[in-house]
């Protein structure tokens, strides 16, 4: 099974996905004539699409610190949609509450399978943030004795035997 296979198979993948459908299908019954609701749309579209491509990122980069800086967009993404979809029941021309409740506890279900997906990165592949921000817990810097520039990465060694 290619990587590309084993991250359609995620459960959070899947369930990025059937958000994805649920936010086109929302769309849809959206007036046109709103340019607020365009707005709106065009916002939920691209977060929606997003959430599905930094879960493919981060299952394609493997390295905690790739893996945790798309769980950190995710995450963004995530909470937006949540806010835009809610937003909604607050516009005049829109009346499916259902609709927006839906997506909603998707979303919710969708945030278990994040918490879930987050604590099986392996901490133990990561190359060190020099930034601070995605390192894993415990992680220790490396000093200037270990000359740690970048130069001893390797593109080769990135990459798995069947990619």
């Amino acid at each position: 099974m290619s990587r590309l296979d084993k991250t359609r198979n995620l459960p959070i993948y899947q369930k990025s996905e059937l958000i994805y459908q649920l936010v086109e299908s929302l769309m849809a019954s959206l007036p046109e004539d709103d340019d607020y609701i365009q707005d709106t749309k065009d916002f939920m579209r691209a977060d929606a699409m997003l959430i599905t491509a930094k879960i493919a990122g981060a299952e394609g980069g493997d390295l905690y610190s790739i893996r945790m800086q798309n769980a950190a967009l995710i995450r963004e993404y995530a909470m937006h949609l949540y806010v835009q979809v809610g937003s909604l029941r607050f516009h005049e021309n829109y009346t499916d509450l259902e609709y927006i409740k839906l997506i909603r506890k998707e979303i919710e279900e969708f945030r278990l399978l994040f918490i879930d997906w987050v604590n099986s990165f392996d901490t133990n592949n990561y190359i060190w943030d020099k930034w601070g921000l995605f390192n894993p817990p415990g992680a220790i810097a490396p000093t200037e004795d270990d000359d740690f520039d970048g130069d001893d990465f390797d593109i080769n060694n990135f990459f798995d035997e069947e990619d």
